[in-house]
């Protein structure tokens, strides 16, 4: 998969060519270097990146899981459920069982991982059961949201109690698009594939006071290494207007650098690993290990 972009896109002193940008994001999304092999080490590649995909997409540059376990070459699923395939397929499930990563369809709509940090900094409620009731959703996502009040329950019931796979699905999307429910793990079904659980994620992870768009633009800013204010509009959601001015505070504050339509982050501010460990960590005490329900 290409990282560098467009030659256009590169223009900065840093990075003064594509070949130079695709190896440095290389190095900052695991790609280079020793594969992940546990799931330990995924949770700590998704809280140092912030943000990830499951799958990478032609559509939308991000780091991908995938990626980081299997390499840059290595196509998914070209020869079936391999290794590496049930790996990853089983992490997006309980990475967020765990509380270590949320997963849902976020990034570009795809299936996408987020830390604990980077969710609470963009979750739009307050952490409460009813946050849904404050947010323009259709009434089939309304009513999902409202059964999953008391408990994870699994895909299949809630298909089921909506009565209609394509709306249940129209529906899942605008609730993880809205950062409201995650993966949870999975339950065994008498046949076929397991039932992924969905959550509510403030049943799940330490939301509703960590609202932080400076600290997104921050975490995307130190990930991609050069961004436009219209990447960062894509990956999280955003109006453009609002991702430009949030990256024009980073260029106010001495924390990022504008070259035209393109920033990067500031060299004496780019976000060091330890750095990133203290923020993800401080976002780490979830419900998942602190037993809110």
């Amino acid at each position: 998969m290409r990282r560098g972009g467009s030659m256009a896109a590169v223009g900065t002193d840093r990075y003064s060519s594509e070949v130079a940008l695709g190896r440095a994001r290389a190095r900052r999304w695991w790609v280079a270097g020793r594969r992940i092999a546990s799931i330990e080490r995924a949770a700590t590649f998704v809280d140092d990146v912030g943000f990830a995909l499951l799958f990478p997409s032609p559509r939308l540059l991000a780091p991908s899981l995938w990626e980081a376990v299997a390499g840059e070459d290595a196509d998914a699923f070209a020869t079936g459920m391999g290794a590496n395939e049930a790996k990853v397929w089983a992490w997006k499930d309980e990475l967020p069982r765990r509380g270590l990563a949320w997963y849902g369809a976020f990034l570009g709509g795809r299936g996408s991982f987020l830390s604990p940090a980077l969710v609470a900094a963009l979750y739009p409620g307050n952490g409460e059961i009813d946050d849904h009731e404050s947010l323009p959703l259709s009434p089939t996502a309304h009513e999902i949201a409202g059964a999953l009040a008391g408990q994870p329950l699994p895909s299949a019931a809630l298909r089921a109690l909506i009565g209609d796979r394509n709306r249940y699905q129209r529906a899942i999307i605008e609730l993880q698009r809205q950062l409201l429910v995650t993966n949870a793990g999975v339950q065994e079904n008498r046949s076929g594939w397991p039932s992924a659980l969905i959550e509510l994620t403030c049943h799940r992870f330490a939301v509703g006071a960590g609202h932080d768009n400076g600290l997104v633009a921050t975490r995307f800013l130190d990930t991609m290494l050069v961004a436009s204010a219209g990447d960062l509009a894509r990956a999280v959601r955003w109006p453009t207007a609002q991702a430009r001015a949030e990256l024009d505070e980073l260029v106010r504050a001495g924390r990022a650098v504008a070259d035209g339509p393109l920033y990067r982050p500031s060299a004496t501010y780019q976000t060091s690993p330890s750095r990133r460990s203290q923020v993800s960590s401080s976002a780490r005490s979830s419900p998942a290990s602190s037993g809110k329900t």
